[in-house]
């Protein structure tokens, strides 16, 4: 037991990396967010720039939303661009950081994790739930109710919604 408690003591001394396209970044986001960011001494926001997704949001506006809705000294916000284990060694991150919503995400993320480990076989993925009445929300969701005029402001922050109305013209 008593190198269990090193193992984990050690483990929080570190960084982490929390990646996604975040577009737009969601309550769901948040939620994990602030559940790695009581594990880890820092956290690094990492939104992608390229994702392969048609984006509604540039990424240097996905950055600004969600470092309007962040206020966490540890915690900080940038764009990255090509292999995410290449930017958590330039970043000397120990560990990534992933949301799982349902066991639907599981198959998916367990196939990322083991490459993301082949790649970089000391990187750490760490898997975060949110809280149960977030777990069906995704911003493809979001996007789609907004863009049906539906109200998302139980899904996003205020300033999230301001520009998705903004953005969809709804």
């Amino acid at each position: 037991m008593r190198r269990l408690r090193i193992a984990i003591t050690q483990m929080h001394k570190r960084k982490a990396i929390y990646p996604g396209s975040f577009d737009p970044i969601t309550n769901g986001h948040l939620d994990v967010l602030q559940r790695a960011a009581g594990v880890f001494d820092e956290l690094v926001v990492a939104v992608a720039r390229d994702n392969n997704k048609q984006s509604l949001f540039s990424v240097d506006e996905r950055v600004e939303m969600i470092r309007e809705v962040v206020d966490l000294s540890h915690v900080t916000v940038v764009a990255f661009d090509g292999l995410l284990v290449d930017f958590a060694a330039q970043q000397n991150a120990v560990a990534l950081v992933r949301g799982l919503r349902a066991v639907s995400d599981f198959e998916f993320e367990f196939q990322l994790a083991l490459m993301n480990r082949k790649l970089s076989p000391t990187l750490e993925t760490v898997f975060l739930m949110p809280r149960e009445e977030l777990t069906y929300i995704s911003s493809r969701i979001v996007k789609e109710i907004a863009r049906l005029g539906g109200n998302i402001d139980l899904f996003v922050p205020p300033n999230v919604a301001r520009a998705l109305r903004e953005r969809l013209h709804t």
